[in-house]
């Protein structure tokens, strides 16, 4: 009597193993997306408030405090804890005359006073943004995909601040 019945537990256990497993990592996934959406605004909002409190006005010990295109880097970079350097970055001033667009590990090596004169006056705005390409293995499920290709999906982020000092 028992003879029909083997293997049904092994058919069970596969018809609701994969189900689960898909959704496990569908989860991480989703996790890691927000965790590195949320990273990257709020890095982009530190440097944006750090560029914004070393405009024309700021002096530090009677020498002039002006941020650098590499000081921003370096507080988004401190700030995206996790994320690779491949984050692309762009400063805006008020004119949009001055932009500067540069991946996260070239902007550290840019000595370029930022905002420059005369978009580092109080009460200008500036602008910072990022994006970065999230690669996501969820898409390796996806019907015609082919094996282990990760599609990119670019989060952006941004931040308008007001030039203090």
């Amino acid at each position: 009597m028992r003879s029909g019945r083997r293997g049904g537990s092994l058919v069970e256990f596969t018809l609701v193993a994969i189900p689960i497993i898909f959704v496990v990592i569908s989860i991480f996934e989703m996790s890691r997306g927000m965790w590195n959406y949320h990273t990257l605004d709020q890095a982009v909002k530190v440097g944006a408030r750090y560029a914004s409190l070393h405009g024309q006005e700021c002096t530090q010990d009677g020498n002039n405090c002006a941020a650098t295109v590499q000081q921003i880097a370096q507080q988004i970079a401190n700030a995206a804890v996790g994320l690779p350097q491949n984050v692309v970055v762009t400063l805006t001033s008020t004119t949009a005359a001055n932009k500067v667009q540069c991946i996260l590990s070239t902007c550290l090596t840019n000595n370029t006073v930022w905002p420059p004169t005369p978009d580092n006056q109080d009460g200008m705005d500036i602008e910072v943004s990022a994006s970065y390409p999230f690669r996501s293995a969820i898409s390796m499920f996806w019907p015609g995909s082919r094996p282990m290709v990760f599609a990119a999906g670019d989060f952006p982020a941004y931040s308008r601040q007001t030039i203090q000092y």
